[in-house]
């Protein structure tokens, strides 16, 4: 993988456009001038611009590191960047005896409702679903969750209202239907798309990984009973956490379903429908999303994923070939569970190469331990 940040350098000298001429400016501007006779920059700058130097590339498979983001100035807030969506998927059963991920990819959600909704341009929706005890709750989230986040009274006003309300009643609407096995259960994960808004929302343990020039950003919480937060709401609740299981039973904290395991529709319980929801402002920055369920984040890390992804999408610019890429890298590393993925690009165009500027620090060995070195040579 090719990575470079940017990095700053002076590109010109500011000038004092004030008319006044009082004695510390007269001083100051001797200075610069001397500055500038020997070459150096005056010490009040403040014309600066970023630019890249072509230099060696470093390759990375699965290493967590910071390339560098642009800092934004003024004119990047106010820039009229607006993504250009596509997407691929791709789901396995892997090792598993049964396959019960769902999944939904909606690159154009005006031309899906048919309606003309009042929201911004664009806009999408996408969804991974990791059921567990059967299949129903799985595709009936999948088959309904959309509907009910825009029939939601908040929607289009108030979008992570509509989103969370959406979530709860999908849940009851599942338990009330006697044509399904209301003990199935499922986790869900969702990425709605209003311009250049992105808001996800997570009930579970699926995760979602922004590829920002290389940097992975999560951009939500895997809800593990043993994660610290969801521990203490769990047992506050009256629940309790045994051998990583929320009451000994279920390896996530928050699901749809599993009316078994929930107190009656309303009242508070261990096991929460209710997602946790983090938005976004998309910039030009920002190349791609993905959307795994925990069979890809079991063997893979967060950073190791982008990774594989923004180097496939540098090769050939497919997102539904880059998902497939993750999945059988998920396989080659022995995932235990069905595996999905989604990648969701904001940019017709391949990620550019980041290029790394040359190092500036002299790395030398003394005299002292060249000598050390030559004895342990001499040694050996």
């Amino acid at each position: 993988m090719d990575f470079s940040p940017p990095f700053t350098v002076i590109d010109g000298y500011s000038k004092d456009n004030n008319g006044s001429a009082g004695e510390n400016e007269n001083a100051n501007n001797v200075d610069n001038t001397k500055q500038m006779t020997s070459g150096k920059p005056p010490r009040h700058l403040s014309v600066m611009r970023q630019c890249g130097s072509t230099t060696r590339l470093l390759a990375a498979t699965d290493l967590a590191m910071d390339v560098g983001v642009v800092n934004k100035t003024s004119s990047d807030e106010k820039s009229e960047f607006l993504p250009v969506l596509r997407s691929g998927s791709c789901a396995e059963i892997g090792p598993k005896q049964y396959m019960e991920d769902e999944h939904i990819c909606i690159d154009n959600l005006t031309d899906h409702l048919g309606t003309a909704a009042d929201f911004p341009v664009p806009g999408a929706f996408y969804g991974v679903f990791d059921g567990h005890g059967g299949t129903d709750a799985a595709l009936y989230v999948r088959a309904n969750i959309l509907r009910f986040i825009v029939e939601d009274s908040h929607f289009p006003i108030c979008v992570e209202k509509a989103i969370k309300s959406a979530f709860v009643r999908a849940d009851y609407a599942f338990a009330d239907n006697s044509s399904l096995d209301i003990s199935s259960g499922t986790t869900a994960l969702t990425a709605l798309i209003f311009g250049r808004n992105l808001i996800i929302a997570n009930a579970g343990d699926c995760r979602a990984v922004l590829g920002r020039r290389g940097r992975a950003i999560e951009m939500s919480k895997d809800h593990k009973p043993n994660c610290t937060s969801e521990r203490l709401r769990i047992e506050k609740l009256g629940g309790v956490v045994y051998d990583g299981y929320l009451n000994g039973q279920l390896s996530v904290a928050r699901a749809l379903g599993d009316w078994h395991m929930k107190s009656p529709k309303g009242s508070a319980c261990p096991l929460s429908a209710e997602p946790e929801l983090q938005e976004t402002l998309l910039t030009e920055d920002d190349e791609f999303l993905i959307m795994g369920c925990d069979g890809l984040w079991d063997v893979m890390s967060s950073q190791g994923a982008v990774t594989v992804a923004r180097k496939e999408l540098m090769l050939h610019n497919d997102p539904e070939r880059c998902s497939r890429e993750l999945v059988r890298e998920a396989l080659k590393r022995n995932t235990c569970d069905n595996l999905t993925v989604i990648v969701i690009c904001f940019s017709p165009d391949p990620p550019p190469r980041i290029e790394m500027p040359p190092s500036r620090v002299r790395r030398s060995i003394s005299a002292e331990g060249l000598n050390v070195l030559k004895g342990v040579l001499d040694g050996n």
